[in-house]
């Protein structure tokens, strides 16, 4: 598809999501779903000269095999999001999906319990065809999404419970310590959790959690309206006066925080992206990508990885799991690329780096950061040709290896506590 044929589509700018296409009637497919602040900007930055640079060559790919553009409207970025989860599982978009499947995103659930929870939960730990999580055979009503972005579906989740409100505690409401049910009267206190609730009110607030999260917000608008009436009509005035507040909230949803996110790649200043692993003789290791713009950390990107290891190689092998975290990492095209990478090591963790992003044809500088035997950093390596200073190189880099330590640690010591 060329820029010059997005004048036809004459999108608006507004919420809304968006499909990239290929073929006529019922041949065409589906490449590409997508959400906005605004629809014409979304669209246009596809077709922007450094798109292979931002987004990768999968994405460049798409936009070049596409001949068609669908879109539809939002009132708010939050029902674009849930929008967007519900056409990516309707017609599961090749472009959506590349390097990874179903078991990579999150969903967002609600348990078959007498208090339903509301639980963001990753495809992996889901049992689709019996509707349960697979490790502790915890039975559901619902499974929503799947949501490309995690944080976006917890900020998401943040501002729908303001509207309606539900638990989403780690275990079953009224179970686990005095400290568990002690935080659960707290958060109902500052208004975190239902308080003073009824059983059928609660339920009629997940039924409205449910119908949100599915995308059928117009319904859940009709049903609220018919709500209001049947109170009114039986004096239930309180009820209805309720209802009607969340009406109102429906329309005027404040969802700075997902336009923030959403805007990512109109941020000024280099994305620069980190990696490092942590281990103790191979046992938990822990793989880390930790991010900064305008030399300030974006915590809300850092991303950890549980390696694996592969083809016999061992987990306190440290090229090797670099390789693995960052291939997993480049499976993700709706992230955007950064500038610069910045690897913990010598050349030789450099040379590992640009080979995975070579095999990927993914052209991104490599930095690495040399540190010696106290660990402080002694050279940069790089960070004149990728065009980021030293100070960010060594700032990211110092980022990941905290991120890293501190997942390392939780992680050995849930291990020693379940040995």
């Amino acid at each position: 598809m060329q820029r010059e044929v997005l004048k036809k589509f004459d999108l608006p700018d507004c919420p809304g999501v968006y499909l990239f296409t290929l073929g006529k009637g019922k041949a065409k497919k589906v490449l590409y779903v997508g959400k906005a602040t605004s629809l014409r900007d979304r669209v246009r930055s596809y077709f922007d000269i450094d798109l292979i640079a931002t987004r990768g060559p999968r994405i460049v790919d798409m936009v070049t095999r596409a001949d068609g553009l669908m879109h539809e409207t939002t009132p708010t970025v939050l029902e674009a999001l849930v929008r967007e989860a519900a056409l990516i599982r309707q017609h599961d978009p090749s472009a959506n999906s590349m390097g990874k499947d179903d078991k990579t995103f999150l969903y967002a659930v609600i348990t078959d319990e007498a208090i339903p929870r509301v639980l963001a939960i990753r495809g992996a730990e889901l049992d689709f065809e019996g509707m349960k999580v697979i490790a502790n055979g915890l039975k559901l009503k619902a499974i929503h999404g799947p949501f490309p972005s995690g944080y976006q579906l917890r900020e998401g989740l943040k501002l729908i419970r303001r509207i309606f409100p539900f638990f989403d505690t780690p275990k079953p409401v009224g179970e686990g310590s005095k400290y568990a049910k002690g935080k659960i009267e707290f958060n109902r206190q500052i208004g975190q959790y239902p308080r003073d609730m009824s059983r059928s009110a609660y339920m009629r607030s997940i039924r409205n959690v449910s119908l949100f999260l599915s995308g059928r917000v117009k319904t859940l608008r009709t049903t609220l309206a018919r709500d209001m009436k049947q109170a009114a009509k039986e004096e239930r005035f309180e009820d209805a006066d309720v209802i009607k507040r969340q009406l109102f909230a429906l329309d005027h949803i404040q969802d700075v925080s997902l336009i923030k996110e959403d805007r990512g790649q109109e941020k000024q200043g280099p994305r620069i992206e980190a990696y490092d692993t942590a281990h103790i003789s191979g046992t938990n290791a822990i793989g880390v990508m930790t991010v900064i713009e305008n030399g300030v950390p974006v915590k809300s990107d850092y991303r950890s990885f549980r390696i694996k290891g592969s083809g016999g190689k061992s987990l306190n092998d440290d090229i090797a799991s670099l390789k693995e975290i960052l291939s997993r990492r480049l499976g993700h095209p709706e992230w955007f690329l950064p500038r610069a990478i910045v690897v913990d090591g010598g050349k030789t963790h450099k040379k590992a780096a640009e080979a995975v992003l070579a095999e990927v044809g993914v052209m991104i500088p490599v930095v690495a950061v040399v540190k010696d035997e106290k660990h402080r950093p002694r050279e940069v390596l790089g960070s004149l040709r990728a065009g980021i200073s030293d100070a960010d190189a060594v700032l990211v880099n110092s980022e990941a290896h905290r991120f890293s330590i501190t997942l390392h640690r939780k992680a050995r010591s849930r291990a020693l506590r379940g040995a």
